[in-house]
């Protein structure tokens, strides 16, 4: 379990490192808004990962097995990658910057997939509830150390250093995976490429509603998307220190999340998997509107922590209920391939919506901005009757 939870840091550390710590970075070195909305592009590989997982199930690193073998290429890439970040100028290499940030999302993205099936295999099936706790800790902490800790340390070291200093803890994650045990009874390896693709999906597309379900799956945080496309550039805006970001948005914020997280999963086994989500949905549209009136009010501290916990905490909820319908419609004979596809789904909205977020901030301002994003929240709303009617849903949480 402890190997788990520092697995599971390894795989948070560089989610922020390019998203909102790189873009704190680029707001500090005077990049055009509009720009640093559209480096959301780099985070793309983290939507798509899905196109390579059966690669990774199919052919085995000749080293340390198929699960930690993978695990400890992305992690030295991961290591390479970020030291090299941290000796570019944003304002000098914009270009160089956005390439090596994809790269890192890219290995990134491909080590969450080796550590998640490295998780289902080295579990048994009474430890799968610890073994899921302890990593999702791990890669909690690690978003606070890539997130808070970074954005606070900015204020008194070169950003420099703080990538070079990230860069030095992917490296020593690298020692959890040479002292991890490679699973005893590893999964079967697939004997063709073809066959680690179409399988899988060949049993996905084979059930009713298959697409409906996709589509709902990219809409279902289409409105926090949005929402956290630009929080940390509308803070700053604000007045906001970097360290008041860290402090209050970074560290107050995990744990808001945390424990609506908890909160969540305990609703959803209370009420059921399909009641749960239309609260959750509901809750995500109704906690955008603190946004907008932060942007009305202007800074106020008060305000500001308020609209932390409240965004977090319904977020944190969300994502739990939303966990456990994808954990729903995963056959246990393809767990691996189907999660990475299903999970990489829910990475689109995310990176997409981030594209024109800047603009529309430019041409709208804030806090009709914010208004989108409380729109952006009904469609998902609009394809829950039909996605999840009650009698299956009730069925799958049985």
């Amino acid at each position: 379990m402890l190997i788990l939870a520092g697995l599971g840091f390894s795989s948070g550390l560089p989610l922020a490192l390019t998203g909102s710590t790189l873009q704190a970075w680029l707001v500090t070195e005077g990049v055009d808004i509009r720009l640093i909305g559209a480096f959301s592009l780099v985070s793309l590989p983290y939507s798509i990962k899905a196109l390579w997982s059966p690669v990774m199930d199919r052919f085995v690193p000749p080293f340390m097995g198929r699960r930690r073998g993978w695990i400890l290429i992305c992690q030295l890439l991961l290591a390479c990658s970020l030291i090299a970040m941290a000796f570019l100028s944003p304002s000098r290499f914009i270009t160089l910057l956005a390439v090596l940030a994809f790269f890192t999302a890219f290995f990134s993205a491909s080590q969450d997939i080796a550590f998640d099936a490295y998780r289902t295999d080295v579990v048994s099936e009474n430890e799968q509830g610890t073994g899921a706790a302890a990593s999702v800790m791990g890669y909690r902490i690690a978003m606070l150390v890539s997130g808070a800790f970074a954005m606070v340390l900015s204020d008194h070291i070169p950003w420099k250093a703080v990538y070079i200093l990230m860069g030095t803890m992917m490296i020593l994650c690298c020692i959890l995976t040479l002292t991890a045990p490679e699973p005893a009874e590893a999964q079967s390896i697939p004997r063709t490429l073809k066959d680690a693709i179409y399988l899988p999906l060949k049993d996905y597309f084979s059930r009713p509603r298959a697409l409906p379900i996709l589509l709902f799956i990219v809409c279902f945080k289409l409105g926090d998307a949005l929402a956290g496309a630009m929080t940390t550039p509308f803070l700053m805006d604000l007045g906001f220190s970097r360290s008041d970001i860290g402090l209050v948005y970074k560290t107050l914020g995990l744990a808001s999340t945390l424990l609506g997280a908890m909160a969540g999963g305990a609703l959803t086994a209370r009420l059921g998997l399909y009641r749960s989500l239309w609260i959750f949905a509901l809750f995500q549209a109704v906690s955008n509107f603190s946004f907008v009136l932060l942007a009305l009010v202007g800074k106020s501290y008060f305000l500001m922590i308020g609209t932390v916990i409240f965004e977090n905490t319904t977020g944190g909820m969300g994502t739990a209920g939303f966990i456990a319908y994808l954990m729903s419609l995963c056959n246990p004979a393809f767990t691996a391939t189907q999660y990475a596809l299903l999970s990489s789904l829910t990475a689109v909205t995310r990176v997409m919506s981030g594209v024109p977020s800047g603009f529309m901030v430019a041409s709208m301002g804030w806090a009709k901005y914010f208004l989108v994003t409380v729109a952006g929240a009904i469609p998902a709303i609009l394809l829950l009757p039909a996605v999840v009617p009650p009698a299956v849903a009730d069925h799958q949480r049985r």
